[in-house]
């Protein structure tokens, strides 16, 4: 294809992320002629490097640890031995069938194109992509959606650039385990991978600048979650600064660390850097499109997630806000229904669920405490330790803690944290009660059946007085 002769498209999808897949399955459906562009891999960070790959992992570790604890249900078992060869290949194959799928999908599909290569503006509704196989084509729409992502933040840190540092993605990559896998950032993809490793058999130790894990979370919540990481071999240095990494002459990689107290050295044998993403814009060259970004490189967007350029929009973690594949599933249903339905809906005032998967689940929704302080809201507070729920004393996991916020003048529920067995899942039940605006002591007082978690939530807002 000459790429001096444009292509004209009613619409261009730019990466196919968890927004990006099902809009142009949807604009395809409606007769929309759309070309897809998309320089690696189907399925957006999710599937690829995010949630798929990682729980898949995590179910693993999982299975090694209850491994571990089978003479706790008086089950005899022999030693327990992690094949990692076979949880890597079983991780592959699960990321593999859903790429598969996605690609049947686009095949089977009128009216649109799948284009392998990346994309950059060149107008503010003409983009020119470098075909992967070599070339390029220029394209030209009505409507253009950017759905790039993000990729991991690369920290400014002294030394870095002489040894070779593991991302989130690149960890999962690793033929073999890691001896001692250092961890630089105390957030959800640290502890995911620290607690996930740990269980294969590496020697772990994480590393967090601030006060506490997790900072967005309660302290009591945090503090929680840094006990049973440490139960579990993992260890944890908090208010640490890294000054330097270097490389010694045996291979293992030495970070400088500063504290309050003093300055010491902590070896290990790989190095995963995990404080946070950066966005995915740099190669689009949103200048030419008259597109606007914040100073970290994120797309601004309007409540209806439109540019700065009228008929382009940015989906997902490109644009900023919670970095979350159901935030940014939500922003495909609300293009969906502004252009294929006639709605008016936006993104303000959407609840922001998410579950932190390490073992214990941490499950959030709303406010915490923090935050309803920091508002100046007047609210109880209802809380109790996991070992007062029937179900997880039967099943021998009684760590973690529930917390939920409420109201102190209305009743309802203005958040929780939920830190347990299955605390994604209980979560979900106190957002459910909070869209429907149902008071605490409705569930209170409700009948739930025995033994289940659920039944937790009677015990749990009995203790408000």
């Amino acid at each position: 294809m000459n790429a001096t002769s444009p292509e004209h498209f009613d619409a261009i999808i730019i990466g196919v992320g968890q927004a990006g897949k099902p809009l142009a399955l949807d604009l395809s459906e409606k007769g929309w002629k759309t070309a897809v562009i998309e320089r690696k891999f189907l399925g957006g960070s999710c599937i690829n490097y995010g949630c798929t790959p990682t729980k898949s992992l995590v179910a693993s570790a999982q299975v090694a640890h209850q491994a571990r604890r089978s003479r706790e249900y008086g089950i005899g078992t022999g030693a327990v031995q992690v094949d990692y060869t076979a949880v890597k290949q079983r991780k592959d194959q699960i990321v593999e069938q859903f790429r598969d799928g996605i690609r049947q999908k686009f095949d089977e599909a009128e009216h649109l194109t799948l284009i392998r290569g990346e994309a950059r503006f060149t107008g503010p509704k003409q983009v020119d992509v470098a075909l992967n196989e070599g070339g390029s084509r220029t394209l030209t729409a009505d409507h253009i959606f950017i759905d790039t992502g993000t990729s991991p933040r690369k920290p400014d840190l002294p030394g870095l650039d002489t040894i070779t540092w593991l991302t989130s993605t690149s960890l999962m990559e690793l033929a073999e385990l890691p001896q001692h896998l250092l961890i630089m950032g105390g957030g959800y993809i640290g502890l995911e991978f620290g607690q996930m490793f740990r269980r294969f058999g590496s020697e772990v130790t994480l590393l967090e600048r601030g006060d506490q894990l997790l900072s967005r979370e309660d302290k009591d919540i945090a503090d929680e979650m840094a006990r049973f990481l440490r139960d579990e071999g993992i260890r944890i240095q908090l208010n640490t600064q890294i000054e330097q990494v270097s490389r010694d002459s045996s291979g293992q990689i030495n970070l400088s660390l500063k504290t309050a107290e003093e300055t010491h050295t902590v070896s290990g044998s790989h190095l995963l850097i995990a404080i946070g993403s950066t966005p995915n814009t740099t190669a689009l060259n949103l200048e030419a499109a008259g597109i606007e970004t914040d100073k970290h490189g994120y797309i601004r967007t309007n409540e209806r997630l439109e540019t700065s350029q009228p008929g382009i929009y940015a989906l997902g973690d490109v644009k900023g806000g919670p970095a979350f594949t159901h935030i940014s599933y939500d922003d495909y249903r609300i293009i969906r229904q502004n252009l294929l339905d006639g709605g008016n809906t936006t993104i303000t005032s959407r609840p922001v669920p998410y579950t932190v998967f390490t073992d214990p689940q941490l499950g959030r929704i709303g406010l915490s405490e923090k935050e309803a302080t920091e508002q100046g809201r007047t609210f109880k507070i209802a809380s109790m330790p996991m070992s007062w729920v029937a179900r997880a004393i039967e099943t021998s996991q009684t760590t973690g803690q529930m917390k939920a916020i409420v109201d102190a003048d209305t009743g309802q529920i203005l958040g929780a944290a939920i830190l347990g067995m299955e605390g994604g899942e209980l979560m979900a039940m106190l957002q459910i009660a909070m869209m429907g605006k149902v008071p605490y002591t409705a569930l209170r007082d409700a009948v739930f059946s025995h033994p289940t978690l659920a039944e937790s939530l009677n015990t749990l807002f009995s203790q408000i007085d």
